[in-house]
């Protein structure tokens, strides 16, 4: 590929001024916005056949968000129609393509388009992004829209490879996929596991599930939005608006426990107990299903049939850690086999290793891979030092472990747009963030993340590199504050390159 790239294919590659990785909320919200900014010459490449990203993706079964419906969309695009407290996959993924309807993003989207590596072109001063199919587009802009939940994680284990059922990603589940009468192993009791977990304790004649640690669950509070409800919220705008506000001020107030006071979860952990106790009645189980941790350490959990599954006649909790995999067995640490004929991993994501090997080629031949191997660093969670004219949407300390992401989208998509806006009013042909403003804007976010449970609270996370152990994942401060500071693009933290003139224009770094 990387010699497609350089031949003479790039001379008649199709131009565009913005060329965006990925059509989920962050691809589809800042597609949007480019529209409403008068922007046309934008094209969405989007690896699988539809809209939605994590959302089109992942069809596990009982797959849900856990932040509440009226705060998990766009502002700019609220729904009075939301069905449930909590969406379901389906309903979230059909939201998203009636927003690309809606905004007429037909024409800017390219499925089944997987982008195998994107490569600045010093000389040219431009993108150069090719695809699985050998097709190379140009772009004077390239954004990364493929979040931190893209890439699935599988675990090291020996022998996993030599089983011979189905070894199952909760990503990549197949839609044919049958359980009954089967011994089915899960591995992980994370998100994605504690949804599918109970359907599985349905379907399958034995479930072992293999916990590594146990984790903070609180009772779900999802019901039904009943007909009289949306007709409200359709017609009388203001309830809708009022419901997304609380909403919104009642998870920002959750940020002080996480990131200061720790104490504060007090309430939150005995709720957690409380509920432990009411669903789990075998002291046994319920001693295994007990942290050992600070809550919030983790991603802390909500659900209502994990516990009763777990607790199920067909179902073992398995505590030991795992050993190796056999042809068709699981060995634990005591040298205990149990049969299996399908593994189901749920495993999570590479949050931590973002982007492939070879992807993201910057100035001079950074691969943003290699850059990022002791963890992903930006500054302001959008631009990264020695990658002219790139962007990246949900970027390094952009997820939030208290409240909607999409809050933190939204705030980057206007600093983008505001970005390009500025560089066509300049006539700059060419941004590119300043090593010293990133390090600074980094340097202040880890001191912040030292100080929050996070980070000390006894627990090894998906949060945290595991190699460097910095957390390059969460952000340490309220939404609100991350808001205020992309509001506005600040050419101060950049050198430019005005066109068609390559030196570099003079500006101090921001204090």
């Amino acid at each position: 590929m990387v010699a497609s790239m350089n031949s003479s294919a790039t001379d008649t590659a199709r131009h565009h001024r913005v060329v965006i990785i990925g059509a989920g909320f962050s691809g589809l919200g800042l597609g949007i916005k480019l529209r409403e900014a008068g922007e046309e010459d934008f094209v969405i490449l989007e690896a699988d056949a539809g809209v939605g990203g994590t959302w089109w993706v992942n069809r596990y079964p009982g797959c849900a968000c856990d932040v509440q419906s009226h705060l998990y969309s766009f502002s700019f695009a609220p729904r009075p129609g939301w069905s449930r407290q909590f969406a379901p996959r389906a309903e979230i993924q059909g939201y998203l393509a009636d927003c690309a309807a809606r905004w007429g993003l037909g024409p800017q989207l390219r499925f089944n388009t997987r982008v195998t590596q994107a490569r600045w072109d010093e000389t040219r001063r431009r993108w150069e992004v090719a695809d699985q199919h050998g097709r190379v587009r140009t772009a004077d802009v390239l954004v990364s829209a493929i979040g931190g939940l893209s890439r699935p994680a599988r675990p090291n284990i020996p022998g996993l490879e030599e089983f011979t059922g189905p070894v199952i990603h909760s990503q990549q589940w197949p839609a044919e996929l049958e359980l009954a009468g089967k011994r089915v192993a899960v591995i992980g009791t994370g998100a994605s596991a504690i949804q599918f977990v109970p359907h599985v304790q349905r379907e399958a004649s034995q479930l072992d599930v293999y916990q590594r640690s146990a984790q903070w669950i609180l009772p779900k509070p999802d019901r039904e939005i009943g007909p009289a409800r949306q007709a409200l919220y359709r017609r009388f705008p203001p309830a809708r608006w009022l419901v997304r506000l609380a909403l919104f001020l009642l998870l920002e107030t959750r940020l002080p426990a996480f990131a200061r006071f720790p104490r504060l979860t007090f309430f939150h952990r005995r709720k957690a107990m409380r509920h432990l106790q009411r669903q789990v009645s075998d002291p046994t189980l319920r001693a295994q299903l007990t942290p050992g941790y600070a809550m919030g350490c983790k991603r802390v959990l909500m659900s209502n049939d994990f516990y009763p599954a777990i607790g199920a006649a067909n179902v073992e909790l398995v505590a030991a850690p795992i050993r190796s995999v056999g042809k068709d067995a699981i060995i634990d640490a005591a040298g205990r086999a149990r049969p299996a004929d399908v593994i189901i991993l749920g495993t999570g994501f590479q949050a931590t290793t973002p982007v492939p090997e070879h992807m993201i080629i910057g100035r001079d031949g950074r691969d943003l891979n290699r850059l990022w191997a002791e963890g992903p660093a930006a500054y302001k969670g959008t631009t990264v030092a020695g990658f002219p004219n790139f962007f990246t949407l949900l970027g390094p300390n952009t997820a939030l472990g208290h409240n909607s992401v999409i809050l933190m989208i939204e705030g980057q998509i206007r600093y983008v747009v505001d970005a390009l806006a500025w560089m066509q009013r300049n006539g700059t042909a060419v941004i590119e963030v300043r090593d010293a403003a990133q390090h600074e804007w980094n340097a202040r976010l880890q001191r912040r993340l030292a100080r929050t449970v996070w980070n000390s609270g006894g627990c090894s996370s998906w949060y945290l590199h595991p190699v460097s152990g910095r957390n390059a994942t969460l952000w340490p401060r309220f939404t609100t504050t991350f808001r205020w500071l992309t509001r506005r693009f600040d050419a101060a933290a950049y050198q430019a390159e005005t066109n068609p003139v390559t030196s570099r224009a003079d500006s101090s770094v921001p204090r």
